[in-house]
C-alpha cells in the first residue's frame, strides 16, 4: 500500500510538474509574440484590422505624409525613469501659441504616423505639436512593448519637459490612438498628471490589457484566457515590469479631472465598441462619445474626417483657451 501511494504521489508531482513546464513555456511563447520587439507576423492578414481601401490609401498616401516630410521637426530625446533612450518630435506652432498637443500612436506603429492628426492640430487649430515614440517602436529604445502602461510615465516625463520648454502656462492635449489612447487613458488617472493637461481624446481605446489579450486570445487562437494568459502575464512582469491586469485604463479613469472625449468606430472588431462605452460609463470627468458608423479600428477619421474634426474642434474649443 505506502508503495501504491508512493507511486501515485510521483505522478501527481509529475503532473504537476508538466503542467507548470507547459504553462512557462505557453508564457514564454505569447510574450515573444505579443510583447518582444520586433515584426508580428500574426497580424497580417487579420481581418479585424481590414478597412476600406479608402481609408488605407488616406493613411499611405494622403497630403498630410508630405505635409510631415516638409516639416522641420525639432528631434527630443529623453531618458526614462528605468534608463530607456527615448525619442520624439516637436514642432513649434506656426504663430506663437500657449497649446500644445501630444499624439500618442499604436501598436507597431511610430510617431510621425500620427502626422495625419497632427496636421490638422497645426493648420485648423493653431496648436505646437509634439510626437513621440513609445518605447520599442521608432527610433526609442526597448525591448518590449508597453501597451500603455509603463508608458504613461513616460508621457508625463515628456510632457514636464515640454512645459519647462514652452512655459508653465502652456495648456496641453492628449490625443491616443489604440494603444496610444490606452497611453493617455493610463495616465488621466496618475496624481502627477501635471496641472496643464486640460483634455484628452481617446480614438479606439481598450479597457485593460487583460481585457485586450483575452478577447483576441479567444478570436484569434481558440484558445481560453485562463491560465495562459496568466502565465504570459508573470513572464511579461519578469521581462517588461508590468502585470496585464495592472495596465487598466477602466481604473485610470475612475480617478481623473480631466475631461475626455472618447471616439470609435461600431464596426471595430478588433477593440468592440463596448470597450469605448464601458469607459465612458466609468469615467468621473466631464465625458463626451463620437461613435462613427462603419468604422473599423482606427478608422473614425478616414470614414469622417469632416466630423471628425469638428467633434474635436468643438470639444477642445470649451475647454482650452
Amino acid at each position: 500500500m505506502k508503495l501504491l501511494k508512493n507511486h501515485w504521489k510521483k505522478i501527481i508531482v509529475g503532473v504537476i510538474a508538466l503542467f507548470v513546464l507547459i504553462q512557462l513555456a505557453g508564457g514564454i511563447f505569447f510574450y515573444d509574440l505579443a510583447i518582444k520587439r520586433g515584426p508580428k507576423e500574426f497580424l497580417q492578414n487579420n481581418a479585424d484590422l481590414d478597412v476600406a481601401d479608402e481609408s488605407m490609401d488616406l493613411y499611405l498616401n494622403g497630403d498630410w505624409t508630405s505635409w510631415v516630410a516638409d516639416q522641420d521637426f525639432e528631434q527630443l530625446t529623453m531618458t526614462s525613469r528605468d534608463g530607456i533612450e527615448l525619442n520624439g518630435y516637436f514642432l513649434p506652432a506656426a504663430k506663437p501659441s500657449g497649446k500644445l498637443v501630444i499624439l500618442t500612436h499604436g501598436y507597431l506603429g511610430n510617431a510621425k504616423q500620427m502626422g495625419l492628426f497632427g496636421m490638422f492640430y497645426y493648420q485648423e487649430l493653431g496648436y505646437n505639436l509634439f510626437m513621440p515614440d513609445a518605447r520599442g517602436h521608432g527610433k526609442s529604445g526597448g525591448t518590449y512593448y508597453g501597451f500603455g502602461w509603463p508608458d504613461r510615465l513616460d508621457l508625463i516625463d515628456w510632457t514636464d519637459l515640454l512645459t519647462g520648454k514652452l512655459g508653465q502656462q502652456t495648456e496641453v492635449v492628449y490625443h491616443g490612438l489604440s494603444m496610444g489612447a490606452a497611453t493617455v487613458l493610463m495616465a488621466s488617472g496618475e496624481e502627477e498628471l501635471p496641472k496643464q493637461v486640460k483634455a484628452i481624446v481617446a480614438d479606439s481605446p481598450y479597457g485593460s490589457v487583460y481585457q485586450l489579450f483575452a478577447y483576441q486570445m479567444n478570436r484569434m487562437f481558440h484558445l481560453p484566457a485562463f491560465p495562459l494568459l496568466d502565465s504570459t502575464s508573470l513572464i511579461t512582469k519578469l521581462r517588461a515590469g508590468y502585470f496585464f491586469r495592472e495596465a487598466n485604463s477602466l481604473e485610470a479613469v475612475k480617478h481623473t479631472d480631466v475631461p475626455i472625449l472618447y471616439i470609435h468606430g461600431d464596426s471595430d472588431t478588433f477593440v468592440p465598441l463596448k470597450n469605448a462605452l464601458e469607459l465612458y460609463n466609468s469615467t468621473s470627468s466631464s465625458t463626451e462619445l463620437l461613435v462613427v458608423e462603419g468604422a473599423n479600428h482606427g478608422e473614425s477619421y478616414a470614414k469622417e474626417p469632416g466630423l471628425y474634426r469638428e467633434k474635436v474642434g468643438q470639444f477642445l474649443g470649451n475647454i482650452v483657451k
